[in-house]
């Protein structure tokens, strides 16, 4: 019985076919995707030199589930991610993505736990979709204060006339930007 809490490791021979190291089987991108979608960690690895290839293999399902129409990604990301590779704003953006998928995937368990507790889950959740609008103002507001002029961002057109509740989604954000720094500090510091 393999670990769970262990990355499923994908073993890449020379001739690209892909190797499950826990079944001991061939496995393609889709059955990799798979495995993503039912929780698992995935780690692909070249057999030969030992390089992770994880990256390549994961924006590659990407792009195969674009290219097949199942449009996940609006063009505008597409175009800001473009944007990201050669500008300054490249050192914030994996930070930015990486906060939105946690605020996202708390949102969704929350939406879901939500769901659960109700009397008829056919009821329509009260209030708009408050978390994704939530976490709409909080990103913009972090885009804003880190790269002023994002495109799509709050502030971006114009200046606005900062409301109370956007300076305060604005200092948590600080707050919680400077939390990241410093636990990245601590990571970097050697023992």
């Amino acid at each position: 019985m393999a670990d769970k809490d262990q990355p499923l490791l994908i073993k890449r021979y020379a001739s690209r076919r892909l190797y499950n190291t826990e079944t001991s089987d061939y496995v393609t991108l889709e059955d990799i995707a798979g495995f993503i979608r039912e929780g698992r960690e995935v780690k692909v690895v070249d057999l030969k030199s030992g390089d992770d290839l994880t990256r390549q293999y994961l924006l590659q399902i990407i792009a195969e589930h674009e290219g097949r129409g199942e449009n996940v990604l609006p063009i505008a990301v597409l175009t800001d991610l473009v944007r990201s590779y050669t500008t300054s704003a490249q050192s914030v953006v994996p930070q930015f993505l990486a906060m939105s998928f946690d605020m996202l995937r708390e949102g969704q368990s929350k939406m879901m736990q939500n769901i659960a507790h109700m009397p008829n889950p056919m009821m329509p959740i009260p209030g708009p979709m408050s978390g994704i609008e939530a976490m709409k103002r909080q990103q913009q507001a972090f885009l804003a204060s880190m790269i002023p002029g994002w495109p799509g961002a709050a502030g971006a057109t114009g200046p606005e006339e900062p409301t109370a509740e956007s300076e305060t989604e604005l200092a948590d954000i600080k707050r919680q930007l400077a939390e990241m720094q410093a636990r990245l500090s601590k990571l970097n510091q050697p023992e």
